[in-house]
């Protein structure tokens, strides 16, 4: 998908830019699918939604929205969710809703920021950031790493190990005629 895969890749850029230095990757905000599944699969609910809110500098707080089941404890199932270890070293909040449907946003986002140092050149500063629709990002992702996979070896790979070219359909030479 787009984190962990294409945000390591222009991570990986960014080191390579300035191999000095601190990147900070700051997410959302928007619906984090591995969280909302992890809320969901609790005890007690019956739906859920979980935001990532960015607080800068790589740090955030995470928004859970719960539609409980009957007879549920929205305090056990906080309890439940906070104790989790995907949960557990962020600042989270979980409130009840009457429909998570009501309160649904697919939309998500990156603001990645590196400062470093190229060489001996001090005070280099990239950013990139993009907003997008989670699940369409994520499975446009997964296509183009399955189409690389058919070029490569067979193994395992992790998307900065997988030429870039690879991710795009059509022939190296067209491709690097209309990109570089």
């Amino acid at each position: 998908g787009w984190d962990p895969g294409s945000d390591s890749i222009v991570r990986t850029l960014l080191e390579a830019a300035a191999p000095k230095g601190i990147t900070y990757t700051n997410f959302g905000p928007g619906m984090s699918m591995g969280h909302t599944v992890c809320v969901k699969s609790k005890p007690g609910v019956k739906n859920a939604l979980s935001m990532t809110m960015p607080k800068g500098d790589g740090m955030h707080r995470r928004m859970v929205y719960v539609e409980l089941l009957p007879g549920a404890s929205l305090e056990e199932v906080a309890k439940a969710v906070k104790e989790d270890p995907y949960f557990a070293s962020d600042e989270t909040h979980v409130m009840a809703v009457e429909s998570v449907d009501a309160v649904k946003d697919m939309g998500h986002g990156v603001h990645m920021v590196r400062k470093g140092v190229s060489g001996q050149t001090q005070n280099q500063r990239f950013e990139y950031t993009m907003s997008i629709n989670n699940p369409a990002l994520t499975s446009q992702l997964l296509v183009g790493v399955a189409r690389a996979a058919m070029r490569l070896a067979p193994g395992a790979y992790t998307m900065v190990e997988i030429p870039v070219i690879d991710l795009l359909p059509g022939d190296r030479e067209s491709l690097i005629a209309h990109l570089v």
